[in-house]
């Protein structure tokens, strides 16, 4: 976890940081670099990126037996892997959208946002999205993974 959570927090952090003092503030939705513009992108691909990633190092992992669990045999990995990371893609920015849509109607359309905490709530939500969706896809794996047994001979001398 520790592997996604760390660098999504600093890049995403650089990058929102690089982005919003250039102008000197930012607002939600107006503007060349918009808190919107930024965090939006972010929500929908990384939760795909690390949905896709976590299904397959897990089971790739169990074909090798790295790991104690095999995959159940009628599980299409192809389709589980396309729509579950549609579908936490398509949740998160529907969220995080929604969230924004919702601060900005409390506060004005022409709100100034702090560059720096506009910076740091970009590079937290990274990493609560990095946590979250390395979490989520191996939960729902679990229905689909098997306890291997490993039987050892054992020679019974009948008597």
């Amino acid at each position: 976890m520790l592997i996604y959570l760390i660098p999504n927090v600093f890049f995403n952090f650089i990058i929102a940081y690089a982005s919003f003092n250039e102008l000197g503030y930012t607002h939600f939705f107006a503007c060349t670099q918009s808190l919107a513009r930024l965090t939006l992108p972010m929500a929908i691909f990384l939760p795909v990126v690390l949905t896709i990633d976590i299904i397959k190092r897990v089971t790739d992992a169990a074909h090798q037996k790295a790991i104690e669990f095999e995959v159940d045999d009628q599980l299409n990995l192809k389709k589980l892997l396309t729509r579950l990371s549609i579908l936490n893609g398509l949740v998160t920015g529907t969220l995080v959208l929604s969230s924004l849509l919702f601060a900005q109607f409390i506060l004005s359309k022409y709100y100034k946002l702090n560059p720096t905490a506009m910076a740091i709530l970009v590079g937290s939500l990274a990493g609560i999205l990095s946590i979250l969706f390395t979490y989520l896809p191996i939960r729902t794996l679990k229905n689909y993974l098997n306890k291997r047994v490993i039987l050892d001979s054992v020679e019974v001398n009948n008597s």
